[in-house]
C-alpha cells in the first residue's frame, strides 16, 4: 500500500487532533469539515477555535468544505459523529475517485436501528475497499500536547494493519495491531455508556469506593454484552477495552463523563446538550446498546439505568438506588 494523500473526514476535536498529529511531519492531509462557517474560520486562523483553540495546524494540512478535495485520497480517515457517518459516507461515495483507497474508522459508536458498528456501515457503503478501525484511550486534549499515547489498529487484513501501523505510528503515538475488529470497535463504543454512569457518580459525590465498584462492574457488563455481540473477551482486557474504559471514566477531558457529572448535579440532558459544542457519543450509543441488549436478552443493569437517565427522565439518585437494591449475588468475571 502506497499512501501519498490522506483525507480526514470530520473536523471536530478528534479529527483536528489527528490532522495535527499526522500533518506535523509533513504528510499531505486534506481535513474536511461539514460546517462551512467553521471551515471558513479555520482557513482564516489556521486553527479550530471551536474545539481546540490555540492549536496551529501545519501547512501540510489543507482545510476544506468540499468532498471533491478528498477524492484522490489513498487513506480515508473517518472521524464524523456516529449518527452522521452514513449520510456523509453516501456523499463521499459519489466523490471518491480512488478505488483502492483504504478506510480507517476512528468513530466510536453503534448505529441505532441497525445495531451496526461503524466499520460495518463503512463496508456496506464501500464494499470493495479495505476497512480498518482505530480505538484506544486517546483523549484529543492530551494527544495535541504530544503526551505519550497508545492505541490499536484492527483490520481483518493483517498486512493492511501493519502498513497503517508503520505509516501512522510514532514514538509518542504507539500503535498496536489486532485482527479482532469486532471487539476493538465494541470496546470503544460501549465504554462511553459507562463513562456517563461514572460521571453521574462523580456528580452525586459518591466517592472513590463507589466509582471503583461501578467501573469494575461496568467492565463485566461490557464484556457480557460485547461477547454476545460477537466480540472476544480477551480483547476487552486490552487498550481498546479496559484501557479506554479507565481513561473515559476518570479523565477530566472526557465529554461523556462530563455529561454524567452534570446529570448528577441536577441538570437535564436537554440543558447539557444545548450547552455542548462537542458530540458526546455515549448519548446515542446508549440507545443502540440498550436495543442490542434487549434483542440478545443480555442482563445490562448499568446500561439500563443510563438509558433511563437519558431517555426516561429518571433521576441519578433513583438510578443509583435501583442499582444498589438489586439482589446480591456471587461475583462473576
Amino acid at each position: 500500500m502506497k499512501i501519498e494523500r490522506t483525507a480526514i473526514i470530520g473536523a471536530g476535536s478528534w479529527g483536528t487532533a489527528l490532522a495535527w498529529l499526522w500533518g506535523k511531519d509533513g504528510r499531505q492531509i486534506s481535513l474536511w469539515g461539514n460546517d462551512a462557517g467553521r471551515v471558513e474560520r479555520m482557513l482564516e486562523t489556521g486553527e479550530n477555535t471551536d474545539y481546540i483553540p490555540g492549536l496551529k495546524l501545519p501547512d501540510s494540512v489543507k482545510i476544506t468544505h468540499e468532498l471533491r478535495d478528498c477524492a484522490d485520497a489513498d487513506l480515508v480517515i473517518l472521524v464524523t459523529p456516529s449518527t452522521a457517518l452514513r449520510p456523509i459516507a453516501m456523499r463521499l461515495r459519489g466523490a471518491l475517485n480512488n478505488h483502492r483507497a483504504v478506510f480507517l474508522s476512528c468513530i466510536k459508536g453503534i448505529e441505532h436501528g441497525t445495531g451496526m458498528r461503524m466499520s460495518e456501515v463503512t463496508a456496506e457503503i464501500f464494499p470493495e475497499h479495505r476497512v480498518a478501525v482505530l480505538s484506544g484511550p486517546n483523549l484529543a486534549a492530551e494527544v495535541v500536547r504530544n503526551l505519550p499515547t497508545a492505541t490499536v489498529i484492527a483490520c481483518q487484513d493483517p498486512e493492511c494493519a501493519a502498513e497503517l501501523q508503520s505509516f501512522l505510528g510514532s514514538s509518542r503515538f504507539r500503535i498496536y495491531t489486532n485482527n479482532d475488529v469486532t471487539s476493538v470497535e465494541l470496546g470503544g463504543a460501549l465504554k462511553n455508556v459507562f463513562a456517563i454512569a461514572a460521571g453521574a457518580s462523580d456528580g452525586l459525590g459518591l466517592g472513590d469506593n463507589t466509582k471503583a465498584a461501578l467501573v469494575t462492574r461496568s467492565l463485566a457488563e461490557l464484556i457480557r454484552l460485547g461477547t454476545a455481540m460477537g466480540g472476544n473477551f480477551r480483547t476487552f482486557y486490552g487498550l481498546s477495552g479496559v484501557g479506554d474504559l479507565i481513561a473515559t471514566c476518570f479523565s477530566k477531558h472526557s465529554r461523556n463523563r462530563r455529561v454524567g457529572e452534570y446529570l448528577g448535579r441536577g441538570q437535564t440532558i436537554e440543558q447539557i446538550t444545548s450547552a455542548m459544542q462537542m458530540v458526546a457519543e455515549g448519548i446515542p450509543t446508549t440507545k443502540g446498546a440498550y436495543a442490542c441488549a434487549r434483542r440478545l436478552n443480555i442482563d445490562t443493569p448499568i446500561t439500563n439505568e443510563v438509558y433511563a437517565l437519558l431517555y426516561e427522565g429518571k433521576t441519578p439518585a433513583q438510578a443509583m438506588h435501583d442499582l444498589l437494591e438489586r439482589d446480591q449475588k456471587a461475583e462473576q468475571l
